[in-house]
């Protein structure tokens, strides 16, 4: 299951910080002297910095700030970064299609490398700027950062547009050994081309008449093409098909009647996908719902329009026991942070389907209102709003934060899910009677709550079989849930006991997916761990009171294990999911195999690793490793608990949206969705490990 898992060797604590970490205070005192009296690299630190002058100013022109710090204008030069590239390139072409100018945006993984993107809009102009002539238009946009037609407003030719910064192609032009562009206007085709991170190599030039369309017009729009520079994304630049299929995807329910076409000629075996959904966040909210139980047929949908601005949302509910269906968007960007939209959302949503069934009296006037999260047990809604200047704001800029906004989306649900609450009276009945046994339900909640020892919500004391750490710095802290109480006891034998605690769970939790909250208060387990990490559960977790920032599942690498995996990443989704979020969550990977070299024991994580080992190794003998519980201390230390050589696989919610159906799936009701989609997924590295 997917939400972005980054896998990876973790390494522990620098030996100088451990080192000041236990260092007495007066000596900590005096290490600015000694350093000052050093004749070694300190020293000649200190001696650089007092010649520092104007001269020491170095100033990064063009394109040579993209290639310095790449990271700072596409997040990461791995995977992610890598990816982040055809979304650019994909985002200009959806502003063309969000100003009503584009189509169909065809991508293709090209056979050796690289990726052409191809869209139908107006194309780039080709004409020269005023401001940077002799440039044209065209090269300004491929070489100056924060040049394009997104800045100006609608007198620039966008009223809206994706991305974060407008630092755009011209940074995938900087990442690139080779750019080539391709522009049809006005019946002629025009090509330039650049190399070694955008230097010109083509200038922009006419080369011909545009090629015609089956209706015998000529056609327009711009095709780029663009190879990654490997100096730059040196984890390699491979593009996964999935993480760009389901992107696409996203984006096509967002821009209705918009088609997004993927093809992929490294693979002659892959077959072209295409998302059009005309329907749109109707299309959205029902295939999120497709492996759900729908509390009825009809999807609600409405928009509003302000100064500058609009919204549109399409909302359902079903028979789940969720109240985190609410995915918002803010052109075309998902934020996964919430923001103004989602309150405006949230609170209208709340006051108006109180009003509507104390109206029509299935709440008396003297009952308690319904809460918000009763309101949303088993509501899937999207949000998606369009603005001229969107503010985003959190750690991932994924916050929406224009006030404006939230007036808007306030206004909109009040007025029109009032209409469509009165225009559906057999499906707000059923949504208002949801909502009552929802109430019903958290009211037991608190109850079972309040029988369990206050400790275990409020941190005043913890589980009895934790073995905890003697560390309480949460940054250095980690914690092990390990399976079974056997497997627990050897792990408390191979930890370090300074950073490493162990909590042993026995046998499988709540599937907290098909489970009224009531339940989960009872379930021992649960309650351990709700102890142990001491930050709350769901809408009251806090994860700045979480007492570990690495929490590692340790499990078999057999069925059960998946099995026990795949609840505990169920219950951090649903009721911890802030932890997913701030990246605290990973999942240990023992070796399958080892081996025998020499007078040393080599451990091999799969059969991959074995494999490629018994190439270069064809006389090696290879024993299967046995389950956790029959592993030695020794054996567990250096497989799996030793930071210096073990190998965690950090899971992330890269798509909420995404993981929020995958769990509705492996986890639900719906028997032939889940096994439809393990047949679609059983050879996607990603899902294997979990």
């Amino acid at each position: 299951m997917e939400f972005g898992c980054v896998s990876g060797t973790s390494r522990g604590l620098p030996a100088a910080r451990i080192r000041a970490l236990t260092t007495p205070e007066k000596e900590v005192e005096n290490g600015a002297a000694s350093a000052a009296d050093s004749t070694g690299p300190d020293k000649s630190i200190a001696a650089a910095s007092a010649d520092y002058g104007a001269e020491n100013i170095q100033v990064l022109e063009g394109l040579e700030a993209v290639r310095k710090r790449p990271g700072m204008y596409i997040g990461s030069t791995g995977p992610i970064g890598l990816h982040h590239l055809v979304w650019e390139v994909v985002d200009n072409a959806v502003d063309e299609a969000m100003a009503g100018h584009c189509d169909v945006i065809l991508v293709r993984l090209l056979a050796d490398g690289g990726v052409e993107v191809v869209d139908d809009g107006r194309g780039i102009p080709t004409g020269v700027h005023p401001k940077y002539a002799p440039l044209t238009a065209a090269e300004v946009v491929l070489t100056v950062l924060h040049a394009g037609g997104k800045f100006g407003g609608e007198a620039s030719g966008y009223k809206v547009s994706g991305g974060l910064h407008g630092v755009g192609v011209s940074v995938v032009n900087a990442l690139s050994t080779r750019v080539e562009v391709e522009i049809d206007r006005k019946g002629t085709r025009h090509f330039m081309s650049f190399k070694d991170g955008g230097q010109p190599d083509v200038s922009l030039h006419e080369v011909g008449d545009s090629p015609l369309n089956e209706d015998g017009t000529p056609r327009r729009g711009t095709t780029v093409r663009f190879w990654p520079d490997p100096t730059i994304f040196k984890e390699g630049i491979v593009f996964t098909r999935k993480t760009l299929m389901e992107r696409f995807q996203t984006m096509a329910f967002l821009n209705a009647g918009l088609e997004f076409r993927l093809a992929d000629d490294r693979n002659e075996d892959a077959e072209d996908v295409t998302f059009r959904y005309d329907g749109g966040l109707k299309d959205f909210v029902r295939h999120l719902n497709s492996a759900k139980e729908e509390l009825f047929d009809e999807i609600g949908h409405f928009t509003e329009q302000g100064e500058g601005e609009e919204v549109e949302i399409a909302f359902s509910w079903n028979t789940g026991f969720q109240s985190d269906g609410i995915h918002s968007f803010a052109n075309g960007i998902s934020t996964t942070e919430g923001g103004m939209h989602e309150e405006g959302f949230r609170s209208a949503l709340t006051r108006t389907v109180n009003a509507y069934a104390k109206a029509r009296g299935s709440l008396k006037e003297k009952d308690e209102n319904l809460a918000g999260e009763d309101i949303r047990e088993g509501l899937t809604a999207i949000i998606s709003v369009r603005l001229g200047e969107p503010q985003f704001e959190g750690q991932t800029k994924s916050k929406l934060g224009n006030v404006s906004v939230r007036s808007l989306v306030t206004k909109a649900t009040n007025e029109k899910l009032t209409e469509w609450l009165e225009e559906h009276p057999n499906e707000a009945k059923a949504m208002v009677s949801k909502a009552i046994q929802a109430q019903r339900g958290r009211i037991a909640a608190m109850k079972a709550r309040q029988t369990v020892r206050k400790s275990a919500l409020g941190g005043a004391g913890l589980p009895g079989k934790l073995a905890d750490c003697q560390s309480k710095n949460p940054h250095e802290s980690e914690i092990f849930i390990v399976e079974g109480n056997s497997a627990g006891g050897t792990a408390k034998d191979a930890r370090d006991p300074y950073s490493q605690a162990i909590l042993p769970i026995r046998g499988k939790i709540l599937n907290v997916e098909r489970a009224r909250p009531d339940r989960i208060f009872k379930n021992t387990e649960i309650i351990s761990l709700i102890q142990a990490l001491g930050a709350g559960i769901g809408e009251e977790f806090d994860v700045e009171k979480a007492r570990y920032h690495k929490i590692i599942l340790l499990a078999d690498a057999d069925v059960d294990g998946s099995h026990i995996r795949t609840l505990l990443l169920t219950f951090f989704f649903r009721q911890m999911r802030p932890l997913v979020e701030a990246g605290y969550v990973y999942v240990a990977q023992p070796p399958l195999y080892s081996t025998v070299a020499g007078k040393s024991k080599v451990y091999l994580k799969d059969d991959p690793a074995r494999d490629a080992y018994r190439a270069e190794h064809p006389k090696a003998d290879f024993a299967r490793l046995k389950g956790l519980g029959e592993m030695d201390a020794d054996e567990l230390q250096v497989t799996t608990m030793d930071a210096e050589s073990r190998t965690l696989l950090q899971v992330t919610v890269e798509t909420a949206v995404k993981a929020d159906e995958i769990f509705a799936i492996l986890m639900g009701e719906d028997v032939e969705s889940r096994k439809a989609f393990i047949q679609n997924n059983a050879d996607d590295v990603r899902f294997l490990d979990i």
